[in-house]
């Protein structure tokens, strides 16, 4: 009996302890949730609205805009004020580092770059640029880029219905691949994309990994499918360092390149996990975005109409208007990247941006004691009718003569914000733009049926977006 009364009173005050963190001073208002479970399956609970989600919407309305949770098992602060998410950015390094869920480490690899901090992480960035830096994207991948889309958009057309979601999807891809590792369709592209949508069913139902659940059945599905996909890098990193190619004609060969310095950084391990990150981002974010900017060109005629002047403006200025675009029409754009900036706004592709503490913060009257988790919350910022006026309206004009259109502010967070801005924006919006100039000068289309959205929290398209397309005269 003594034993058991022991038990219990142990187990309260773990209890006690759950429910009320120790802290050196007030911490945000909040719940702790479930003991381990924490608030985990109300943060992952479907919904469909562009809207903020359900459960930051609530707290935000019970504790205002800085609280505490519970995520899989760690403390967290969620914060959806635009002053602290840009000071949380500009801490780097300081008083906050990257931090993911352990599960999300898992499943993007130990060594993956959201994992790494300080040289490591600089020396990697710089790394990257050299395929999506502006000088590259310049010389090498726009014409690569509007060839392709020419392309797919010419045999798309010859069918009677296509699912676009997917195919944009398939052609990201292939491109990045190419680029990234001399991947192509002749040597399995296909079989990596499948292993990528395994990935991507688990990650996108990752809440709780407990046995017997659905869950827990996706997210084996999830790590059968990095599993697979990182055998196939493995396989060709080992072939590509038998033969290295100098003239550095693809990610991979500068990434052999310095594998082979007398005293490189650089690991395989790093490497591959660096690849596989890459890969997974332009599998999946720029694919959604673009969905969805399709989706609401289709229900906004008058948007669309402005956009396709704006691309037959520049094919009417041209010399041969069968010529590609060139370097200086694409910054010409402008009214393309005031759509593009409204898509991804509204799309929130990146529902969270996790950092942890690296020692107690006292920040808004509260302390955020050191080794918790912060979540930026982007989705509350651009949804917050204080900066940005009906903010669920599809209205590109807001972002006219706007400073966001050229990189990140405190209100417009879709790339990321800090030292950690996301090298491939720039990347991403040449993908967009390229792509929609060739869609709006060559066809029209209409839709069949799918374009509706659930968010889990991060963006899906459950039924698809099924169009066809019909080529101008």
């Amino acid at each position: 009996m003594a034993f058991c009364g022991l038990l219990v009173v142990l187990l309260i005050q773990w209890l006690q302890t759950w429910r009320k963190p120790r802290c050196n001073g007030k911490l945000p208002p909040g719940s702790m949730g479930w003991p381990i479970l924490g608030e985990t399956l109300q943060f992952f609970k479907p919904y469909t609205t562009f809207d903020i989600s359900p459960f930051v919407k609530e707290r935000m309305k019970r504790y205002g805009p800085v609280f505490k949770t519970s995520l899989v098992g760690r403390p967290l602060v969620i914060s959806t004020d635009p002053e602290l998410n840009h000071f949380v950015f500009q801490q780097e390094g300081r008083l906050f580092q990257s931090w993911y869920p352990d599960t999300f480490k898992e499943i993007f690899g130990k060594e993956n770059v959201g994992e790494l901090h300080g040289y490591m992480y600089k020396y990697l960035k710089t790394l990257v640029l050299r395929l999506f830096g502006p000088e590259n994207l310049k010389e090498f991948m726009l014409q690569d880029m509007e060839k392709l889309a020419r392309d797919r958009l010419n045999f798309w057309s010859r069918q009677s219905c296509i699912e676009i979601k997917d195919l944009i999807s398939a052609m990201i891809f292939e491109l990045t691949a190419k680029k990234l590792i001399g991947y192509g369709a002749s040597n399995g592209l296909e079989d990596m994309r499948s292993n990528f949508v395994a990935f991507i069913l688990g990650l996108i139902s990752f809440p709780v990994n407990v046995p017997g659940t659905a869950y827990h059945k996706c997210l084996q599905e999830c790590y059968t499918g990095r599993k697979k996909i990182m055998k196939i890098l493995k396989r060709i990193l080992a072939e590509r360092m038998k033969s290295p190619n100098k003239d550095c004609n693809d990610f991979f060969d500068c990434i052999i390149e310095e594998l082979h310095k007398e005293r490189p950084i650089l690991t395989e391990a790093i490497a591959l996990d660096l690849i596989f990150v890459l890969l997974f981002a332009s599998f999946e974010t720029t694919s959604l975005a673009l969905t969805l900017v399709v989706k609401l060109l289709t229900d906004h005629p008058k948007v669309l109409q402005n956009l396709k002047e704006e691309h037959d403006e520049i094919i009417k200025n041209r010399e041969n208007p069968d010529s590609g675009i060139t370097w200086r029409e694409y910054k010409s754009m402008s009214f393309t990247f005031q759509v593009i900036n409204e898509g991804v706004r509204l799309a929130n592709i990146v529902p969270g941006i996790f950092r942890k503490t690296l020692k107690d913060i006292q920040i808004k009257g509260y302390t955020i004691p050191a080794g918790w988790g912060i979540m930026v919350c982007p989705p509350a910022v651009h949804l917050n009718p204080e900066i940005y006026e009906d903010p669920l309206a599809f209205n590109p004009w807001r972002w006219k003569d706007k400073p966001e259109l050229s990189g990140g502010t405190k209100n417009f967070m879709v790339f990321g914000g800090g030292m950690r801005f996301c090298v491939g924006a720039d990347f991403s919006k040449l993908q967009m733009a390229v792509f929609l100039h060739c869609l709006v000068t060559k066809y029209r289309w209409k839709a069949i049926k799918g374009g509706n959205i659930i968010r889990t929290p991060g963006l899906g398209f459950p039924d698809g977006f099924h169009l066809q397309l019909f080529p101008l005269e």
